[in-house]
């Protein structure tokens, strides 16, 4: 395999550029991947759960599919000697997904150490990149002190700015955590692995991994292998004698491509077991200076919210208890004019909320101002811009919200600094219809008066910053 470490400074050049525009792949990919699940997983998952096979490493050998660097040290010291320890995975719906590669993974290492306790945690949200990942980091990774934390979001953007923030944040809780960036891919990158080339957009995380000696592993490659031999469909409905059938939709791993995936991290384990100390790690200075190691979400009550708000518990609502390991309750109103406020002060805010039919739009006051947003055109980040040729309202309902619930968020960069911020159910609707698209029309035609209307769900409040009291 040729060496990606040599690309190092074009790496970096290239990918510090704030705005790229996603071409209609690139979209159309994020809508698949955003549709790809219709709500929340339990945070918490078994290792040793008996109906998940132990999956073989196999004998798959390329000496580029994977990078030991300072390797897993502490969580090897641990596990070897019986301690409990805790496995975090976050990323996105390909970590969410059971067969993604997560729960295989999870049992192989637990095979390896079996009179180890282990927890496990699944931080996999689908359609999201590092963005919201460095904001939920805290609350859903941090705050459960694992000793490995797996990060998959090549798929999902691969916003370098992002995981480097996340990277720095880890360090900063705790020196001796363990960190394994893992790389899933997507569409023709079978072919470029199958060239003996690293995608592009791997290559500006392998950046990060190497500027921070992490260890990272290219999940991908023996897939590439297997169907450049033609013993294996990378996309396709049906699944041929003697193939593989990889996944439906040229993401999303189906039970055999979430094992392959599995089998390489086997792989790269059994390579790094002799590794086993207590190390550590130092934080040099920040390769991109304005990561995202300041991201955090909090819960609503920062906020004052009008008395159209109410609180609605998650565990109690039967279409939003799904959601109840990711926002305790949630902030409900459904009446236009309602609104919260929270002062903060940083460079940018938004808010995680879950998305449904009767979805509606918000509008957004700063510093008293009514502002129009739009796009900034980051690729793999949600992030809007304040813009006087933007829309004037942000819409909560999209096309993966056809008779499901699921999570989603929003971003608003604004000037560093300290900012009023009002957000405000507006009385305009969306054109539902129109945005569901001839093929998702089924529903909204059998029950229009489930679509006709205007509700939002507040689960918590994003900001790059410190939100003030």
């Amino acid at each position: 395999m040729r060496s990606y470490l040599c690309l190092l400074t074009a790496v970096l050049l290239s990918n510090l550029a704030l705005a790229q525009n996603k071409s209609a792949e690139d979209t159309e990919r994020e809508k698949l991947i955003a549709a790809s699940q219709s709500g929340a997983s339990p945070l918490f998952f078994d290792p040793a759960a008996r109906d998940i096979p132990v999956i073989q490493p196999g004998d798959f050998n390329d000496l580029g599919e994977f990078v030991v660097r300072h390797g897993l040290p502490n969580f090897f010291h641990k596990a070897k000697a019986g301690k409990p320890v805790t496995i975090a995975y976050i990323g996105g719906s390909i970590t969410q997904a059971i067969y993604g590669y997560r729960t295989r993974s999870a049992r192989y290492i637990q095979s390896l150490f079996p009179s180890t306790p282990m927890k496990a945690i699944n931080a996999g949200v689908s359609g999201t990149g590092t963005d919201l990942g460095s904001c939920r980091l805290q609350e859903q990774v941090l705050q459960y002190h694992p000793d490995l934390i797996f990060i998959e979001f090549a798929v999902n953007g691969a916003y370098r700015d992002g995981m480097e923030g996340m990277i720095r944040q880890i360090r900063q809780y705790d020196p001796h955590i363990d960190i394994c960036l893992i790389y899933t891919i997507h569409g023709e990158q079978t072919k470029i692995y199958a060239a003996g080339e690293v995608p592009e957009n791997i290559q500006g995380l392998e950046a990060i991994t190497a500027y921070y000696n992490i260890p990272s592993i290219h999940l991908g490659m023996e897939a590439a292998m297997l169907e450049k031999a033609d013993k294996l469909t990378w996309k396709g409905d049906s699944a041929v004698p003697g193939k593989v059938l990889f996944s439906r939709d040229g993401t999303h791993p189906l039970e055999e491509g979430g094992n392959l995936y599995a089998a390489a991290i086997a792989r790269a384990f059994n390579a790094m077991q002799n590794k086993a100390a207590m190390v550590k790690y130092t934080l040099p200075a920040p390769l991109i200076p304005d990561n995202w190691e300041d991201a955090k979400m909090v819960a609503p009550s920062v906020a004052q919210f009008s008395k159209e708000f109410k609180k609605v518990s998650t565990a109690q609502d039967e279409k939003l208890k799904q959601f109840a390991g990711w926002f305790p309750y949630v902030m409900m109103a459904e009446q236009p004019g309602a609104s919260f406020t929270f002062r903060f002060r940083g460079s940018m805010f938004g808010f995680f909320d879950i998305g449904g039919p009767e979805s509606g739009q918000v509008e957004v006051r700063v510093d008293g101002k009514p502002v129009r947003v739009k796009e900034k055109g980051i690729k793999g980040s949600r992030t809007l811009e304040i813009n006087d040729q933007g829309h004037e309202v942000v819409n909560r309902f999209f096309t993966f919200c056809n008779n499901r619930y699921r999570g989603q968020y929003e971003l608003i960069a604004v000037t560093p600094g300290e900012h009023v911020v009002t957000i405000t159910l507006s009385a305009q609707k969306s054109d539902k219809a129109a945005i569901l698209g001839s093929k998702q029309l089924a529903d909204i035609t059998a029950n229009p008066a489930k679509y006709d209307r205007t509700v939002v769900y507040i689960g918590k409040i994003l900001v790059r910053g410190e939100v003030l009291k």
